[in-house]
Order: structure tokens, then sequence, then C-alpha cells
């Protein structure tokens, strides 16, 4: 009777231990293997140095070195493009998109509207009214032919600055002739602006 029960008990144990599957076994194996890759010798390019924004002058400065084998990369190791410029714009203290909320303490005129500044040929810009939020946000959109633009709601009115590169002279703005659909805003009197 006590072999039967310790026969018993035997099966239950082994029932409930977990069997390892050949993947789980190979990752930890991996592991185990990548905690040793310390010691390899770093690529030269994760030694570069990483250049300060005043330093960036071409998009090959953009480009991270990447983390060093067998560590967890950083944003600053692995971003590139963009990122990388506003990540280097960051670490110096300059908002490289100037990403500060539009002016909402005035309501625009057209004497002095709201600037908006752009490096685009077009801008939208929300509106929540003066005072700020007495409407919901409403969406204008700005181009460099028509800059200003007046919320329907409260009046306020915009103006797109363009900060952008200036033209290069090979005529790539006029966009092969496509014309602007009219609107209502076209036949309107410029003094009634």
């Amino acid at each position: 009777m006590f072999l039967q029960r310790s026969a018993a008990a035997v099966a239950r144990r082994a029932a409930v231990s977990p069997v390892i599957s050949p993947v789980v076994r190979r990752s930890f194996v991996v592991s185990a293997i990548r905690r040793d890759a310390k010691n390899v010798e770093p690529k030269a390019s994760v030694n570069q140095k990483v250049k300060a924004f005043e330093e960036v002058r071409t998009e090959e400065d953009l480009i991270g070195p990447g983390a060093a084998p067998g560590s967890v990369p950083t944003d600053l190791d692995q971003s590139t493009g963009l990122e990388r410029l506003e990540i280097l714009g960051k670490m110096q203290g300059v908002d490289i998109f100037d990403m500060r909320p539009l002016d909402a303490s005035r309501k625009g005129t057209l004497d002095n509207p709201i600037v908006v500044k752009s490096a685009g040929d077009e801008q939208f810009a929300g509106c929540t009214g003066y005072p700020a939020d007495s409407h919901i946000v409403t969406w204008l959109g700005m181009t460099r032919e028509r800059p200003i633009e007046r919320c329907p709601e409260c009046g306020s009115v915009y103006k797109m600055e363009y900060i952008g590169p200036q033209d290069d002279g090979h005529g790539h703005h006029d966009h092969h002739g496509y014309e602007e659909p009219k609107t209502f805003a076209d036949y309107v009197k410029p003094q009634y602006y």
C-alpha cells in the first residue's frame, strides 16, 4: 500500500513539472551567450563621438553610431534623420520644431494677426477661440499663396509666415499647371477683409 501511494505521488509530481520546449531551452542558451558578448571588441562606428547640434552639417551627421554589441541601444544611439536632429537640439536646449502653442492671449486682427510659422508651402492651425477654449477646435488651412485665414467661429485672424528655404528657381511651386479651386473668399473685395 505504501508503494502505491509513493508511486502516485511521484506520478503527480512528474505530471505537474513543466516540459521545457526546445524553443524556450534555446532562448536561455542564446541569452547566456549574449551575456558573454560584452567582451567582444566593439565596431569602429560605435566608438564615434556624438556630434553636438552645432556640428551637424550634412545628412551623414544625422546617422547614429548604434549600440555596442550586447547592449540595448538608447534613442540617441539608434535615431537617424529628423528624429536625431530633434534629440540633439533638445540636448542643447533648442526646440527644433517650435512646439509652443500659438498666442491665445489676444484676438488676431487684420492689422495684428496671430503669426503661424511654417517651413512648408501650407500650414494648418487650430483655433479654440478668444478667450481660449470658447469654442471647439476649428482647423484653418493657410498656404503661401493665401497666407491669411479667419476663424469662422470667433473671427480671429491668423497669418502664415514662411520660414522655409527660398525658391530654387526651377518652377516646382506651380504644381504643373494645377490651380486651386475657387471659393467664395476669392470673390470678396480686399477692403472687406
